[in-house]
């Protein structure tokens, strides 16, 4: 029997007021689990085999790149060196041409010298992959024109009629792929499996334009 309706009325305002406030009761969320990851071995496998055939396209490119610099400066450097003994035999050589590197490059009177001093030592050390190097020409119409005392520069060896300049890789393939050569005539000839004699050949159809 309800004795008092009023207070029981009162009482279901209190509790709804109360669950308002405290708003809906929510559950918790579960906890994402984070599952860490990593590569696969094969995964790894190819990823080094990308990197194998990546190199393996590269690297012959590379070097390909690099013996064509090397032949560019081997190049330069006999026309240099043509250069050089056109100005020794009209200054210096009495019209005949130094025969050696040293002597090519040591001064004249007025201090000037007739190759560089990288292309002075190019005989014996190499220079960009090559030997550049001059010689006596070994053709049988050579002769000398002007003693070495005579010289401008004082020059170890006589200047002679002819002279020969060859040009050769270190390592063939590697360093380079053709040999050079030129002389007098200031034809610069080239082949590509072997050093070029002294005296060029006559026969020889393979120079540069």
């Amino acid at each position: 029997m309800i004795r008092d309706p009023s207070r029981l009325r009162g009482t279901a305002t209190t509790l709804c007021e109360t669950a308002t406030r405290a708003g809906p009761t929510v559950a918790p969320a579960p906890a994402i689990m984070k599952k860490a990851h990593g590569f696969t071995l094969i995964e790894l496998l190819v990823v080094v085999a990308i990197i194998g055939v990546v190199a393996a396209l590269a690297i012959p490119a590379l070097v390909r790149a690099k013996m064509s610099a090397n032949e560019a400066s081997a190049i330069g450097g006999v026309r240099a060196i043509t250069q050089g003994q056109t100005a020794f035999a009209a200054s210096c050589g009495g019209g005949g041409f130094a025969q050696s590197n040293a002597d090519l490059a040591k001064a004249a009177p007025n201090g000037t010298t007739f190759i560089s001093e990288d292309l002075a030592a190019s005989d014996v050390t190499a220079k960009s992959g090559y030997l550049v190097s001059i010689a006596d020409n070994a053709h049988g119409d050579n002769r000398t024109v002007l003693a070495a005392a005579v010289t401008c520069n004082s020059s170890a060896a006589p200047a002679r009629a002819m002279y020969y300049v060859s040009a050769d890789p270190v390592s063939r393939g590697t360093s380079g792929q053709r040999s050079f050569a030129t002389d007098q005539n200031r034809t610069i000839f080239f082949d590509a499996s072997n050093e070029i004699a002294n005296p060029i050949p006559a026969g020889l159809t393979t120079f540069l334009q």
